[in-house]
C-alpha cells in the first residue's frame, strides 16, 4: 500500500463516528467478530464520542451528513481555516468565549456582532447543546475564577 497524498482529508468527530459505528454494524450483521485491537477500539471510540460531555451525545442527534456542507456553506463569508472549522463541528461552542477558544485571533478579525453571528449559524444549523450538558462540561473542565472570587 502507498500513500499518494498525506493527509489529503481532515475528518470530524461526527465523521469518524459514522464510519466506526457502520464498521462495527458490518462485523455484526456478518456475524462475525473483529481483530481483537480492532473491536476494543472501535468500543472505546464510539464510547468516548457518546460521551454525555460530547456534542454527538445528544439524543436524538442533531447532526446529519447534510449538516456538514451547510455549515461550511453559511459560514464561508467568515473565511475561517479548515482547522477552524472542524473544531467548530467538533466542539460545537454555543457561546461567544466558547468560540474564541477555536478561531484565531478572533477580537482582532471578527466584531462582536459578527461572532454573535458565527454562534447562531453554529446554533441554528447544529442545534443548540442543551443547557445542563453545557453546564455539566463547564463544571468537568473547571470554573474560570475572578479575582473576587479567588480572594474569597
Amino acid at each position: 500500500m502507498k500513500i499518494l497524498e498525506a493527509q489529503n482529508a481532515v475528518l470530524s468527530n461526527f465523521e469518524v463516528h459514522k464510519h466506526v459505528a457502520e464498521q462495527s454494524a458490518r462485523y455484526k450483521q456478518k456475524k462475525r467478530r473483529p481483530p481483537p485491537n480492532s473491536a476494543t477500539i472501535m468500543r472505546e471510540v464510539l464510547q468516548y464520542m457518546t460521551d454525555k460531555a460530547n456534542p454527538l451525545s445528544q439524543k436524538p442527534s442533531t447532526y446529519s451528513p447534510a449538516a456538514i456542507p451547510k455549515l461550511m456553506e453559511r459560514l464561508r463569508p467568515y473565511d475561517l481555516s479548515k482547522g477552524e472549522l472542524v473544531m467548530i463541528l467538533n466542539l460545537r461552542p454555543a457561546s461567544v468565549p466558547a468560540l474564541n477558544t477555536v478561531i484565531e485571533d478572533m477580537t482582532d478579525r471578527f466584531e462582536y456582532e459578527q461572532q454573535e453571528e458565527i454562534v447562531n449559524i453554529i446554533a441554528e444549523v447544529l442545534g443548540a447543546f442543551p443547557q445542563e450538558a453545557a453546564a455539566e462540561q463547564t463544571a468537568e473542565g473547571g470554573d474560570d475564577v475572578t479575582m473576587e472570587d479567588a480572594a474569597k
